[in-house]
């Protein structure tokens, strides 16, 4: 199952298809005993997909068979004995893709002439996705983490690893100078290639930085490069060689302490807003800003969902399963704010109480 929604891999799940392309979302569950039905409900959310496809006089037979096999082969493949809140699958004549979200989707089958991502940006934005470089004299290795897991990345050439010479005992008796890794040229041109690798992933992927390694470490990366200067640094080493756990423990409560910042941060950017009448609240109100592209800041709590119809000049809040009912107006938002160049922050539950658990900042 895929996880890591990257740009480049954002355009191609919207790039146009021949008709249809079916996109199938259902909520899953991390523990029992709301788990146990999640298998279930996936089953019969992939029978619905196939039971429109039947009903649809634009869908060819090849095709409908075509779909309904990548279908099967995207259900097959899904283990949700590590399931986290979401999954959407994706199918189209020749292709499939299953995408794990940590973060709840409504249960719903559309057929399009593109996938729907929207729930997609959404959890991904949600996750607050973030790197983390290890330093070591002799290997650097790249993490990507977010929704509280830390994932070792192969890519851009990383982990990156070179043989460190021991160090000459003869010259230390001489002159008493203990060796260091972070004083030699090798070293030296191992970071700087390191900073000029990272530097490549984060223009393909901005995320927040976070380094870790001993201070001499940091400092050296710091002097021959530019992404240290970026970056939340960690000052502990012996992570470049260890594993997910014990990287994430290690960063955890910087990146916590991070999130508290950042949501102060934008507890402050509101309340300066309502002085400015620049501030909006409510999904109504932000609805219509984000079509208007007027959002420059977009605060959602973690956890806040709304289901709504629309009623031609504004949206009414339904019970869920309501027909013709929008499950996912607050994911249309957040992808509409993207797009239109806002920033999207999600705050933990509680913080926008006052604003109905959405809120944001007006350009004008």
């Amino acid at each position: 199952m895929e996880h890591d929604l990257s740009p480049a891999t954002l355009t191609e799940l919207r790039r146009p298809r021949p008709y249809p392309a079916v996109s199938v979302l259902t909520p899953t569950h991390r523990r029992a005993p709301d788990h146990a039905q999640d298998q279930v409900r996936l089953r019969n959310a992939v029978a619905e997909a196939k039971k429109q496809l039947e009903a649809d006089p634009a869908v060819t037979r090849e095709r409908r068979a075509a779909v309904a096999r990548e279908l099967d082969r995207a259900l097959s493949e899904i283990d949700l004995t590590h399931a986290e809140d979401g999954l959407a699958i994706f199918a189209a004549p020749g292709e499939h893709q299953v995408w794990s979200l940590a973060r709840s989707v409504p249960e719903r089958v559309v057929l399009s002439d593109t996938f729907l991502t929207r729930s997609l940006v959404s959890a991904q934005t949600a996750e607050r996705p973030f790197w983390v470089l290890c330093l070591a004299a002799d290997r650097v290795a790249l993490w990507n983490g977010g929704a509280g897991r830390v994932v070792e990345e192969r890519t851009a050439g990383f982990p990156l690893t070179r043989r460190v010479e021991n160090f000459d005992p003869e010259r230390q008796m001489r002159i008493g100078d203990p060796p260091s890794a972070f004083r030699d040229e090798g070293t030296r041109r191992f970071l700087r290639e390191a900073d000029a690798a990272m530097g490549k992933v984060l223009r393909a992927q901005p995320r927040p930085l976070y380094v870790t390694g001993e201070p001499p470490a940091i400092a050296l990366l710091d002097e021959v490069g530019s992404v240290a200067g970026r970056a939340v640094h960690v000052p502990r080493g012996g992570l470049a060689h260890a594993g997910a756990e014990t990287v994430w423990q290690a960063v955890r409560p910087v990146i916590e302490a991070e999130v508290r910042k950042s949501a102060e941060a934008v507890r402050r950017a509101l309340e300066s807003a309502r002085g400015r009448r620049a501030f909006a609240a409510g999904i109504d109100e932000l609805w219509h800003s984000a079509r208007e592209g007027r959002v420059r800041l977009l605060a959602v709590e973690e956890n806040h969902r709304v289901t709504v119809v629309d009623a031609g000049d504004h949206l009414v809040p339904v019970e869920s399963g309501t027909p013709g009912a929008r499950e996912d107006i607050v994911d249309e938002i957040v992808e509409q704010c993207l797009e239109t160049g806002a920033d999207v922050r999600f705050v933990p539950d509680g913080t926008l109480r006052d604003a109905d658990g959405i809120a944001g900042v007006l350009r004008y």
